[in-house]
């Protein structure tokens, strides 16, 4: 395992096109675009790692796994009542289809079901004790208190969250929403905000290869089912319209973020993170995404066969 993922490592150190850091949030836009790393989480408790596995960066839309984990702890299956379960074939921060769909958004993994579960999660308490929660949730799966939101990154979402805000008043506007849409907003901004390394991201992602159970504790964290149904999200939506081409070119679930990370599980086998902040032309880590390629390529693992 180790000689893949350092092979790996060196061909994605060695790519001239690494494509290009996420713009359109300022703090993201400064991140150096010449780094890579990929961590490797077997439930026996080995993790394997190379390249830049102790950097930590934001995770953004990778955190739109967790919480839906945690809204259906919540709300159990009447969650679906709020998001829908099916592929979008629209960008991320796409508005068309709420109009068409009077407010309910086609899946929780675009901006607008995950700021739709960041409602759901507030439910009585406050925006701040939301996040608190999401946090604990993080550090708990990663077995890692050091894990914290990136205050100068959420700052830049606040600032340039324009589109985001317009998602959340419209589906207000259809009396979606239980709590203040700022309050929603600050919740949905900040947890994007979490900065983590690939080695915690791996550790955190285990629980969804091992059954729902986190191997490290023995503690069940969803059920197999739950745990097959956030798998199959991944697959279906995790690289909003670009999952297609994920799941023909990987063949795992995913979910990708505009910080450049990916978080992958192969059902059984392992948790996979890999990270390169340089985008492709639809916002998913252009080369965590070959790099995902290749190792799925060289290990075998697919959820379609080997």
């Amino acid at each position: 395992m180790q000689a893949i993922i350092d092979e790996i490592a060196q061909k994605m150190a060695a790519s001239p096109d690494k494509g290009k850091v996420a713009s359109y949030i300022p703090q993201l836009a400064r991140v150096d675009p010449n780094q890579f790393a990929i961590s490797v989480a077997l439930p026996n408790g080995e993790t394997y790692s190379a390249g830049c596995a102790q950097t930590s960066f934001s995770i953004q839309s990778i955190s739109k796994v967790f919480t839906l984990t945690l809204a259906l702890g919540k709300l159990g299956e009447h969650i679906w009542t709020r998001v829908g379960r099916e592929p979008s074939g629209d960008p991320f921060n796409s508005i068309v289809q709420l109009e068409h769909e009077h407010g309910k958004p086609r899946n929780p993994f675009i901006n607008a079901g995950a700021i739709a579960i960041a409602d759901t999660i507030i439910q009585s308490s406050q925006s701040e004790e939301a996040l608190a929660e999401i946090v604990q949730f993080m550090r708990f799966l990663a077995d890692d208190d050091s894990i914290a939101i990136d205050y100068k990154v959420a700052r830049s979402e606040v600032e340039t969250g324009n589109r985001n805000a317009s998602l959340a008043y419209f589906m207000a506007s259809f009396g979606h929403f239980n709590n203040p849409v700022d309050a929603v907003l600050r919740t949905y901004f900040h947890h994007c905000s979490i900065a983590m390394t690939t080695q915690q991201l791996a550790k955190a992602g285990l629980f969804l290869a091992n059954d729902g159970i986190n191997p490290a504790t023995g503690y069940a964290i969803v059920t197999p089912q739950r745990a097959k149904r956030i798998n199959a999200l991944m697959l279906t939506c995790g690289h909003y319209d670009g999952s297609g081409e994920f799941a023909f070119r990987v063949g795992l679930p995913g979910k990708s973020g505009v910080g450049g990370g990916i978080l992958a599980i192969a059902p059984g086998k392992a948790s996979i993170a890999v990270w390169s902040p340089g985008l492709d032309v639809i916002g998913n880590s252009k080369l965590g995404t070959e790099a995902l390629e290749l190792f799925a390529n060289k290990t075998g693992w697919s959820v379609f066969g080997s």
